[in-house]
């Protein structure tokens, strides 16, 4: 501190129910009994209590108060995600709060970055800060790290993707159908040389994608050609790299499928930097802001994410209220959009 400069105000502790109850003229349990909203407190006094607590800036310690009720139950859960940052992602976070926000429960969010060893990190602090339940969009293979933790008591449901090596309640988009169903929306425009571009083929729902593609070429009888076929990850210079590549092939493709979003979003900067947007048809897998205003519009397959999240959410829920009944899988129909890119026709 320099000469003449006014002392740092030293931390003051925060506000104490005891310091609230002397304020208002009360006893410590009236205190207790007013900010645990017990009824039949006397209006007046109950008035008098809040009056204290907001001058002297008191909030109660939630954590504190989950101990004294016995249930242990914190009104918190966690939310594991694959990237917080990403549209899909944070729609579906979203919904999941709208649902727990109604019953007075706050959401911890946590991004995975497709990182197994983060996944079991969040997962575990989230649960050593005594959360009540976990959503979780998996990044491993391997889930059986949690079960122990359910035969704790800690509720869990996995969302977008299936665990792996444990029972628990499951919601996820019929990726499989949603991707046949681009395909043959491109075939039926008379496109014969369809590429797929991909997330890693290690993850469970680019893989249920890519199978979808495959079995579409199969039944449409149409020659799988591994040459115009990229898993890229997820990241649009990847797939802006891969599309340049794609489209510089001796003989190249009419038409593009890429089955996630930050890849389509890469694949549609390609095709505009080319001149390309109206020559070579284009469906994506997930929607994403702003396709619709792009010149064509971008043709989706789109998941109904506020239904997954809601599903998720309500059947965490029915788990903490006690529902012991086994667990369920639930699969959300995909839907295509049709907004012009997937309705270009082929050339002859």
């Amino acid at each position: 501190m320099t000469q003449g400069e006014p002392p740092s105000p030293s931390p003051r502790s925060r506000p104490t129910m005891r310091e609230v109850a002397a304020l208002a003229g009360v006893a410590i349990k009236t205190v207790s009994r007013v900010v645990n909203e017990v009824p039949t407190v006397d209006p007046a006094i109950a008035a008098r209590v809040r009056d204290a607590a907001d001058k002297l800036g008191y909030r109660p310690n939630l954590t504190a108060s989950s101990l004294r009720r016995g249930d242990g139950r914190t009104a918190t859960i966690g939310m594991l995600v694959e990237d917080a940052a990403n549209p899909f992602s944070a729609a579906l976070s979203r919904t999941v709060e709208n649902v727990a926000r109604a019953r007075g429960v706050l959401v911890l969010v946590g991004s995975l970055d497709e990182d197994p060893a983060r996944e079991r990190e969040l997962a575990r602090a989230l649960i050593d800060r005594r959360v009540d339940g976990l959503v979780i969009v998996p990044a491993g293979r391997d889930h059986s790290y949690l079960i122990s933790e359910q035969r704790s008591g800690t509720c869990v449901v996995f969302v977008d993707r299936e665990p792996s090596l444990l029972d628990a309640d499951t919601v996820v988009s019929d990726n499989r159908q949603g991707a046949v169903t681009a395909v043959n929306h491109l075939l039926k425009s008379g496109h014969r040389r369809i590429a797929y571009l991909g997330d890693r083929a290690t993850i469970s729902t680019a893989a249920q994608r890519f199978d979808g593609y495959r079995h579409a070429l199969e039944v449409g009888h149409i020659e799988y050609d591994d040459e115009i076929v990229r898993h890229t990850g997820a990241s649009e210079e990847s797939a802006i790299a891969a599309t340049r590549r794609l489209l510089a092939l001796p003989n190249p493709p009419t038409a593009l499928f890429t089955s996630q979003n930050f890849v389509t979003i890469g694949a549609v900067r390609a095709l505009r930097a080319l001149g390309l947007q109206d020559t070579v048809a284009h469906v994506g897998f997930d929607d994403f802001p702003l396709a619709d205003i792009l010149s064509p519009g971008i043709s989706v397959i789109a998941q109904d994410v506020e239904q997954l999240g809601r599903t998720a959410a309500e059947m965490l829920f029915r788990r903490l209220d006690g529902d012991r009944s086994p667990t369920r899988a639930v699969t959300i129909p995909t839907r295509l959009i049709e907004r012009g890119s997937g309705e270009i026709t082929a050339r002859a």
